[in-house]
């Protein structure tokens, strides 16, 4: 378990340490056969044809456990971050290579480096979402902005392993590609280092990096994760020039919020994305905010289709899941259109969030989690449509981007199966054709649903 920073401020009663995918009884069903070495390496056999169908029955077969990455849930008024870190059984991707080899697939080792990814990487990413051209063209000229809580000391010493492993352009502060500051715009006055917060900040990090290479990239690093640093490290952002402004992180709703969406996140012509959460059915803050694009979260898998994946609501279990439901404060944005809800509902769009079918990571700072790790949640898809923004080029100077996908939903792939709880209101809990709250109106299919 990553160590929080001591006195954070808890919220009661909406955390979950550990979770489970498929069987928990099988989440070590190969323990042994990977090492700290080689947790993500198949064992040795050589490559040989497998066809798509084969490979989607072995990527049905990950399971998982995990834990939340910046420890417990905060109080009224604060934030925690929405990164999950795998610290056991074998993952989609690891199925699938395994697949590929004709081998058993290795499993995750908890708190040992992983000498090879585990997870879904940049081309698996593009490959899923059509945006391998993208990535490739698009994205010079802008930044992206990256929005946390205290300081990662290996931000950029990470940043740059994931990027030669995946053979990207470097990023850093000497060619002017990577910049980090704190809430004031300081380089040099930077938060208290936390680890738990370190791995969020890698998974944000590397997920701007799969999707748009070639873009710029900020990290604003809040002194804490109250919502009022967090809000004031998201005016740092755009006055630093972001058009493009992930935030991977969530509190409980409160009256307070309305006052929040003005003082911090009323910027028009700048793509605001927040996740929206990781606790299964119920609305959180900022995702539920009138100005932001809120961020649903799949199970994305490999599959026999022409597409070559396909994607579900990502349920663990009835608390662990994608966030969804309708706002008790935020009014309803002119463009959302669906008549359950009197107010803002979320979710607006959606990416893969499910630990189990989760991204490669590289986080080096912390005694837990060294190396290569997975990482599921929704501050994995938040991140990705930022970039995804990032790529469709610059929002109209008065736009609120969120609007974008609601103009052209057939530029999205429709996720029509699972659920993320109970509910009262249909779609709020549940896919279906068209909108509904845990996906939202989908999730990409290149550009074309990004922008103006």
């Amino acid at each position: 378990m990553r160590t929080s920073t001591p006195n954070t401020p808890l919220i009661s009663g909406r955390w979950r340490r550990y979770g489970s995918v498929a069987a928990a009884t099988g989440a070590l069903l190969f323990a042994g056969l990977g090492t700290a070495a080689h947790a993500g390496a198949a064992t040795a056999s050589p490559s040989h044809k497998v066809s798509s169908k084969a490979i989607a029955a072995a990527v049905a077969k990950a399971h998982v456990t995990y834990e939340s990455a910046c420890g417990a849930t905060p109080k009224k008024g604060y934030a925690a971050c929405n990164a999950l870190r795998v610290t056991a059984g074998t993952t989609a991707f690891q199925e699938e290579q395994a697949a590929k080899k004709g081998a058993r697939p290795a499993s995750v080792s908890p708190k040992a480096s992983s000498a090879t990814p585990t997870g879904y990487g940049p081309s698996d990413l593009r490959s899923a979402y059509g945006l391998t051209s993208a990535a490739a063209n698009n994205g010079s000229g802008q930044t992206v902005a990256i929005v946390d809580a205290y300081d990662d000391p290996n931000a950029e010493a990470d940043l740059a392993t994931y990027r030669s492993y995946y053979g990207l352009p470097a990023c850093t502060t000497a060619n002017g590609c990577f910049k980090k500051v704190s809430q004031t715009g300081s380089t040099t006055s930077l938060p208290t280092a936390d680890s738990g917060w370190a791995g969020e900040i890698s998974l944000d990090l590397d997920m701007v990096s799969a999707i748009a290479p070639n873009a710029h990239i900020v990290l604003v690093e809040a002194k804490s994760s109250s919502m009022a640093n967090l809000g004031t490290a998201v005016n740092e952002a755009v006055k630093l020039g972001a058009k493009f402004v992930s935030n991977s992180y969530g509190g409980s709703e409160s009256s307070s919020d309305t006052s929040y969406d003005s003082s911090y996140f009323n910027h028009p012509g700048v793509a605001i994305t927040v996740s929206a959460g990781d606790e299964g059915y119920g609305a959180e803050y900022p995702a539920a905010s009138k100005y932001v694009t809120a961020v649903g979260g799949t199970k994305l898998s490999k599959s026999s289709t022409t597409r070559g994946w396909t994607e579900t609501v990502w349920k663990t279990s009835s608390t662990e899941g994608t966030g969804s439901g309708c706002s008790a404060y935020d009014a309803k944005p002119s463009w959302q259109t669906d008549t359950g809800c009197t107010k803002r509902m979320i979710a607006d769009v959606s990416a893969v969030a499910d630990p189990a079918t989760g991204v490669s990571v590289y986080d080096s700072y912390g005694s837990d989690g060294t190396g290569w790790n997975t990482y599921g949640g929704t501050s994995a898809s938040a991140p990705i449509i930022a970039s995804v923004y990032a790529l469709a080029g610059t929002p109209g100077s008065s736009d609120y981007p969120a609007q974008y996908p609601y103009a052209d939903t057939s530029a999205l792939n429709d996720v029509t199966s699972g659920n993320n709880g109970s509910c009262s209101t249909s779609y709020f809990c549940t896919a279906g054709s068209g909108y509904d709250g845990p996906t939202g109106l989908g999730t990409p299919q290149g550009l074309n649903a990004f922008t103006g």
